[in-house]
């Protein structure tokens, strides 16, 4: 069951989807970017599949309506990775602080230049345990990358030549437990027969695997 919810910060109110299947072993939230929002169907696809490793998924837009209007046009807030890792930051602390929430395990999933939004958010917050980027800019997030210690799966499809060198190169400047995956026959939005699916497969295994508790 899917649940909307608003989350007021002292800058903005943003809106989500949280689903939280029964006994939930951690919960993913999502970072979205490059023009997209928590109604994309390429990571509500993803986010389904997640979810039936019992794993809870938050989609969340990290824009405001009016900001999304704006970035429309200028495209300029999408890339304005302090902004939205902030954002991230914001959602993962309001996460622990909710009663149905708090004991649960984090875990980011970012695409586009929201993944260089989630990789900063990790490397800024012990609380995210576990980072996932589909078709990621994770070289936006800079000098973060050095300073991320949790998992980091990067996935980046076949065909989609300059994303993977840049992903390449992020994962050379990371000291973390991290894997990069290419999807052939993708390109970068995934639409491919067959490639979403992988991209979801991925990633459900990869929360599964590092956000069970501990205790």
């Amino acid at each position: 069951m899917t649940k909307s919810v608003v989350i007021k910060l002292p800058e903005a109110s943003l809106h989500g989807d949280l689903a939280l299947p029964t006994d939930a072993r951690g919960l993913v939230i999502f970072a979205h970017g490059s023009g997209s929002s928590r109604h994309s169907p390429r990571n509500r696809f993803v986010a389904e599949r997640i979810n039936e490793e019992g794993v809870g998924t938050f989609l969340m837009d990290l824009l405001t309506e009016d900001e999304e209007r704006i970035d429309e046009v200028t495209r300029e807030l999408r890339f304005d990775i302090a902004l939205l890792a902030r954002r991230v930051s914001q959602v993962v602390t309001w996460a622990g602080q909710q009663k149905s929430l708090k004991e649960l395990n984090i875990g980011l999933f970012g695409s586009s230049t929201g993944a260089a939004a989630a990789l900063v958010a990790a490397a800024d917050s012990a609380e995210v345990k576990v980072v996932v980027s589909r078709g990621g800019r994770p070289d936006l997030a800079g000098d973060a990358l050095t300073r991320v210690k949790c998992p980091t799966l990067l996935i980046v499809g076949g065909h989609d030549d300059v994303v993977i060198e840049l992903n390449e190169a992020a994962k050379a400047q990371m000291s973390c437990p991290s894997e990069l995956v290419v999807v052939p026959g993708a390109t970068h939005l995934f639409e491919e027969p067959g490639t979403l699916e992988r991209v979801a497969d991925l990633a459900a295994e990869w929360f599964a695997r590092y956000l069970a508790p501990t205790n």
